[in-house]
């Protein structure tokens, strides 16, 4: 492997402007493609083989007007403290507000709530339902200005006025602010690691177009493969995370190679061969976790992980193609500028570049003060590791633990208007319909009854169903043309994220199954809380398979990198300790509220029922990242003679520095996404930057050297007869010191310098 990302790396350095131009012909031709595609689908949420989506489905089938009916926007009206709605003056506001809803050609229905027995029992608040042609996502800026327009005209008349529905203008884009501030950020973090413009433009550049082709490649596929335009969210924060680190590695290990007195093409291809090899690798464990979510059956999260496995593979792509090209074009300004002094700017021979390379080290020891020579921040801190390993272990663990406690008390739930910030129209049109028409108006059942004479057997069913504790109302049932199908609503006293609802949903559906043969018909409940209770369950029987899979694949790949049982056995404990942690931190802020304020959380609520399998796949992938860059330099250290000691301090000495530099870019990207307005968004940019926060900074950085500390040579044990069955890769490029213009007194040299260093 090595071998060929070395040759790889010489390659595209040698044949820079032909390597840019192609990337360049890949960004354009999917940019073009994204812009004449037609426009995406909408968002559409499906779980095969559930009760719901079987419910769903029958609707469809037989109730093909009704599934036909485009986005809907149900206007909320209440009068001044005092008062009533039904007064002639408010009655006659009333009748003026549903005028201007009809008076846009896309709608295509107002209901009157004086008619529609739309009025609540107090006589203090209605309720107006207008239905446009068009879908959801088609709708223009101009219908969102004339609701909004009516919305204003009705208040003006001094009655309250909100409005839900999907027809309701909601800004959930993940985009703009959240990026700028990342990338932001990022160029800081790069800038303060190399020293150089260049160096640190360099990877935010790789990965901007890394995400721009990705992006396009989704948008233009979207009509085809059925991908909406909120699939790419997650393929947006991952493809600029995940390719900013990838690029870092490569250009700092190529700087380390020119400063080791190799020649600019030899260090190319020694820094695609070493630090390119890592990225494959931690790219495939990424590519493995998201493409595994498939497993799931949850069409949704297998268009999400595909389109961001897509994205991630771009940016490892990238990294080892587009990078080193980069790199031939300023060679020598990615250095620092002292040593960048050593080198001139006309071509130099091999030999004269080392013995320019040498004097730029030589300088840089000489500007260092004594202690400064031989040792850094990560050489001070993996020789205390090792000395304390028990301590630095039992802190790491407990602290991680005591943060995943409250991950106990997880509560979930799906985003509804329920669950917007309290200034939203939507969620003010949510509350007063709460307040006036009961906790469980806002979530209705609905049950579909399937028989030949389903008028009567929906009747005899929603008596049954009334007569049940917790059930509010139940309307009359309407049949389809055919009479074969009869659907009606069920309103429970309580609300949709209510356990209550939820025990209401299982009662009603085990009734059901009894009432089948007596009614020779096939009964579904659906509704947003049976759709929340099959989600779970889906999640529930597919967790187990899905970690199964992720992590047997990724196990193997590790074994195959470090030829080591142990070492990818812990990356594996350690990422369980970063996801615990992590869902505690998510729980405690978002659910129990705890530090609200600081991270801009309007009010607690159960945390979104996708985001812990979404945080498994993500966080794995993540995980592994690191394991990968911190670890290869162990093992490359180690395979070139060290001890499991010295492998340790050298990883950290030539490894920590860029592997905390990668992890705060990454967090700095996903937090910037928690300054966006929606809370589902801030959740899952919160949870994603935590969950790197810890697994980078104390499982890689405190458990796995004190966990090395203490198994030794352990660590890299392999059983005799499965070294012999799997292939050797050379990840960490042994195999590469033979190279066509390696100094081979040099990299001696380098090599005593490290034992020296490291012990």
């Amino acid at each position: 492997m090595a071998t060929l990302l070395y040759k790889l790396g010489r390659f595209t350095f040698r044949r820079r402007g032909l390597t840019a131009l192609l990337w360049l012909l890949v960004l354009f031709g999917a940019a073009f493609a994204a812009s004449s595609a037609p426009t995406p689908p909408a968002d559409t949420f499906s779980m095969p083989g559930t009760e719901s989506q079987k419910a769903f489905d029958l609707l469809e089938e037989k109730f093909p007007a009704a599934g036909a009916e485009g986005a809907s926007a149900r206007v909320v009206v209440r009068a001044p403290d005092g008062e009533k709605i039904t007064t002639p003056g408010h009655k006659a506001a009333v009748a003026d507000l549903v005028a201007d809803l009809g008076k846009d050609p896309k709608v295509t229905r107002v209901t009157d709530p004086f008619t529609s027995d739309a009025v609540s029992k107090d006589g203090t608040t209605a309720y107006a339902v207008a239905t446009y042609e068009l879908a959801a996502t088609e709708l223009t800026d101009k219908q969102h200005d004339a609701l909004d327009k009516t919305l204003e005209s009705g208040r003006d008349s001094g009655l309250t006025v909100e409005a839900g529905g999907d027809a309701v203008k909601v800004d959930v884009a993940m985009g703009g602010t959240g990026e700028q501030i990342g990338v932001l950020i990022s160029a800081v973090v790069l800038l303060m690691t190399f020293g150089s413009l260049i160096a640190a433009g360099m990877p935010l550049l790789t990965a901007l177009v890394g995400v721009g082709a990705g992006i396009s490649a989704i948008t233009a596929l979207g009509s085809t493969l059925g991908l909406s335009a909120t699939t790419s969210n997650l393929a947006m924060m991952l493809g600029l995370a995940v390719g900013i680190d990838y690029a870092l590695f490569i250009v700092s290990r190529y700087r380390s190679e020119m400063l080791e007195g190799h020649d600019r093409r030899e260090a190319a291809g020694r820094a695609v061969g070493t630090a390119g090899s890592a990225v494959v690798f931690a790219g495939l464990t990424v590519i493995v976790a998201l493409a595994g979510l498939s497993v799931v059956n949850i069409p949704v999260l297998t268009k999400m992980g595909l389109a961001a496995a897509g994205t991630v593979a771009i940016a490892v792509l990238i990294a080892i193609t587009l990078v080193p090209a980069l790199l031939g074009f300023a060679p020598v300004r990615v250095l620092r500028r002292r040593d960048r002094a050593a080198f001139r700017t006309k071509p130099l021979s091999a030999r004269q570049e080392r013995k320019a390379a040498k004097r730029a080290a030589k300088r840089a020891r000489k500007q260092a003060g004594p202690d400064e020579q031989r040792t850094n921040l990560g050489t001070r801190w993996a020789r205390y590791v090792l000395r304390h390993p028990v301590a630095v272990l039992l802190v790491g663990v407990v602290g991680l633990g005591t943060v995943a406690l409250p991950a106990a008390d997880l509560e979930l739930g799906l985003p509804g208007e329920g669950t917007m910030a309290t200034d939203t129209t939507q969620r003010k049109a949510y509350d007063m319909l709460s307040a006036s028409f009961g906790d469980g108006f806002n979530g209705p059942l609905m049950v579909t009854v399937e028989s030949d004479k389903a008028a009567a057997a929906a009747k005899t069913v929603g008596e049954r169903f009334a007569d049940q504790d917790g059930v509010a109302s139940v309307a009359p049932a309407a049949a389809n043309e055919a009479g074969d199908t009869a659907i009606f609503n069920v309103v429970p006293t309580s609300g949709p994220n209510e356990e209550a609802t939820e025990e209401l949903v299982r009662s009603l559906r085990a009734l059901a199954r009894g009432m089948e043969a007596d009614t020779g018909s096939e009964i579904l409940i659906t509704g947003q809380t049976a759709l929340f209770i099959d989600f779970s369950r889906t999640l529930d029987e597919a967790l187990l398979p899905y970690l199964a899979l992720v992590v047997g694949l990724a196990f193997l790949l590790l074994m195959l990198v470090f030829r080591s049982l142990l070492v990818p056995f812990k990356a594996a404990l350690g990422f369980l300790l970063s996801v615990g942690a992590a869902l505690g931190a998510v729980v405690a802020v978002f659910q129990k509220g705890w530090l609200a304020d600081v991270f801009g959380v309007e009010q607690p609520n159960p945390v979104m029922s996708t985001l812990p399998i979404l945080m498994i796949g993500v966080v794995f992938g993540l995980a592994m990242d690191y394991e990968v860059f911190l670890v290869s330099r162990m093992r490359e250290a180690y395979v070139h003679g060290a001890t499991a000691g010295e492998a340790v301090v050298a990883g950290f000495h030539y490894g920590g520095r860029v592997v905390s530099a990668a992890a705060i870019i990454m967090i700095s990207v996903f937090s910037g996404f928690i300054a966006e307005d929606n809370d589902l968004i801030k959740m899952m940019g919160f949870a994603l930057a935590s969950a790197v926060l810890f697994d980078a900074f104390v499982v890689r950085m405190a458990i796995v050297p004190a966990l090395f500390a203490l198994l030794g040579t352990k660590a890299w044990w392999l059983p005799k007869w499965l070294d012999k069955l799997l292939p050797n890769l050379d990840v960490e490029g042994a195999n590469l010191g033979g190279g066509a213009t390696a100094d081979v007194p040099a990299q001696r040299r380098s090599e005593q310098r490290e034992h020296e260093l490291i012990r």
